[in-house]
């Protein structure tokens, strides 16, 4: 119901029916969107896809997981890498609102899955998200680091 009322929305904004007509604002709202409507199905590749070479993630906190991933590979390699080795079966992050304004986007969003020792690891984040030239270039994850110390190990 929601993505018909969307289509029609679209429908009738000039702005979405000519793309160059569209604010930068707008182009990021989308661009996450569209990120996001792949990752609630499973698929990460748009993600990592947008990223750009000299990405930053940042986990602020306490957790073993706390700390600046400098640069899209460590982000693959020191992240993603151990972090989707604990999952058992398909990751899945599904966008609940998503603000933008001008190259920063906030995302606040669930992720879902079972961890290989049974463990639901079913996270709320809020990510901040700042993008250039339809690129993620830094990304500030925030999340329930309780849950984190609960159903992950320690990376590496």
């Amino acid at each position: 119901m929601h993505k018909q009322a969307n289509a029609q929305i679209a429908a009738k904004n000039p702005a979405a029916q000519n793309p160059a007509a569209q604010t930068p604002t707008e182009r990021n709202r989308q661009l996450m969107q569209a990120i996001f409507d792949e990752l609630a199905k499973g698929n990460g590749k748009p993600f990592v896809d947008a990223m750009a070479d000299d990405f930053c993630w940042i986990l602020p906190g306490q957790t073993a997981w706390s700390r600046r991933y400098e640069g899209k590979q460590a982000v693959r390699e020191e992240l993603f890498r151990p972090l989707f080795a604990q999952f058992e079966g398909q990751y899945t992050n599904r966008a609940i609102n998503i603000i933008a304004d001008g190259n920063k986007v906030a995302v606040e969003c669930r992720g879902k899955v079972t961890t290989k020792k049974g463990k639901p690891y079913n996270n709320t984040y809020c990510y901040v998200c700042r993008l250039e030239g339809g690129k993620l270039k830094e990304l500030v994850e925030y999340m329930d680091t309780q849950l984190v110390d609960a159903a992950l190990d320690a990376p590496g």
